[in-house]
């Protein structure tokens, strides 16, 4: 770790990473090996990290965030190794409890919503909604999942139930998705925080 830099009491960092100068890391974050923390890059907290993750300056993280093995962030549009960009970095923020899958690319200067999914190995190069699922490269919008990684399924207008928790939904007519039993800033409660059953369950129950 370089200094000066601010790591949160209960914030694990395995080996092989490092965190430079400048960073911000909240509290009960967790990084696994091999990844990269830039130069004034803030981190809120309960961040979960996977193995071979480099976040570079511009990035901005909320509480919550989870970024999946491999995936790739960025911090330049137009870089070229004989162009000095460092006083230009774009920023890039992830609002609470968005999660990027695994081999996922989130091109520099979007934000992705409030708890929004970023499919495995998706190419992000626009602003994500919240609770919005993309997938694909270019990521684009295949449906709507809850705080809880499960999609909400049902008609706009109409509520929707999140089959783990109970929490209700509403798909607004203007393409927004909002919970409507907890403000998108709460954090869940003891219960709520523990999964119940595997992804698998709730995809046989569909078919």
């Amino acid at each position: 770790m370089d200094q000066p830099c601010e790591i949160g009491d209960g914030t694990k960092i395995w080996h092989f990473s490092h965190i430079q100068a400048g960073a911000k890391i909240g509290q009960n974050c967790s990084f696994g090996q091999n990844c990269n923390v830039g130069n004034g890059v803030l981190i809120g907290d309960n961040v979960k990290v996977q193995n071979n993750v480099s976040i570079y300056s511009g990035t901005i993280i909320e509480d919550d965030v989870f970024l999946g093995p491999s995936c790739v962030l960025t911090n330049v549009t137009n870089p070229r190794a004989q162009v000095n960009r460092k006083e230009l970095y774009e920023e890039t923020l992830l609002r609470r409890g968005s999660s990027v899958g695994a081999n996922a690319t989130v091109v520099c200067g979007v934000t992705l919503g409030r708890y929004s999914f970023v499919g495995a190995g998706a190419v992000v190069t626009r602003d994500v909604r919240d609770y919005s699922l993309v997938v694909g490269a270019p990521a684009r919008h295949v449906g709507w999942m809850s705080r809880h990684g499960l999609p909400l399924i049902g008609k706009c207008g109409e509520p929707i139930e999140c089959p783990e928790s109970g929490l209700r939904y509403l798909e607004e007519p203007e393409g927004v998705m909002r919970c409507l039993d907890l403000d998108e800033e709460a954090p869940l409660s003891d219960r709520l925080s523990r999964g119940t059953q595997r992804y698998d369950s709730y995809r046989s129950e569909e078919r």
